[in-house]
């Protein structure tokens, strides 16, 4: 059997997938020290925009050969690990505000622990359009944050990228919590009905 034809078990480690992902977690700190001493650069461009767009590469990789437990969790780590590790290298260097920075964190990692308690209990919270939506924007707000013209030029372009993340980010995360009281109120209701 060809590698490319190769499938993974939902238990395997070792797939391209996670070998993807596993990269993208051991480059991005070399991303957040270029962030914090160049500023904004081509260079620091190009590479956030190489590890953003892997995330969807390692995806269509997990599709062809089979999903795993062990990519399902190290997919979204990494994407957050991505993500806010570069919104508060831009914080520390005066680039976002970290208010708009704190929340989106805070939002984060509710959320990432409600999906948790909630998986514990067999019910899955898929990723919503909003949260997809969410995950654009805080990638064009940190894009547009390190590219030079609009970095320099016409900083507010990033801020305000930033600034729509949250409110949707916010959205999302309402719609997230609905959906498990909505949840919640399904799996009570058969040990409610009493014998007759």
């Amino acid at each position: 059997m060809s590698t490319d034809d190769q499938t993974y078990g939902p238990s395997a480690l070792a797939t391209p997938a996670n070998f993807v992902t596993v990269l993208r977690l051991l480059i991005s700190p070399l991303l957040f020290t270029m962030i914090s001493t160049q500023h904004a650069s081509w260079s620091v461009f190009v590479l956030w925009t190489v590890l953003a767009s892997t995330d969807g590469i390692d995806g269509w990789i997990a599709r062809r050969h089979g999903t795993t437990r062990s990519g399902a969790f190290l997919d979204p780590l990494a994407d957050k690990v991505l993500v806010l590790g570069a919104m508060f290298s831009l914080a520390s260097i005066g680039r976002f505000a970290w208010l708009p920075v704190t929340i989106i964190a805070v939002r984060e990692i509710g959320i990432s622990l409600y999906r948790v308690y909630w998986g514990r209990r067999g019910l899955a919270l898929p990723a919503s359009r909003g949260g997809k939506l969410k995950t654009l924007l805080q990638g064009l707000a940190v894009g547009a944050a390190v590219m030079p013209p609009l970095a320099t030029a016409y900083a507010w372009v990033g801020n305000a990228l930033l600034w729509a993340s949250v409110v949707v980010a916010l959205t999302s995360a309402g719609h997230y919590l609905w959906a498990g009281r909505s949840a919640a109120t399904t799996m009570q209701r058969p040990s409610d009905i009493q014998p007759g």
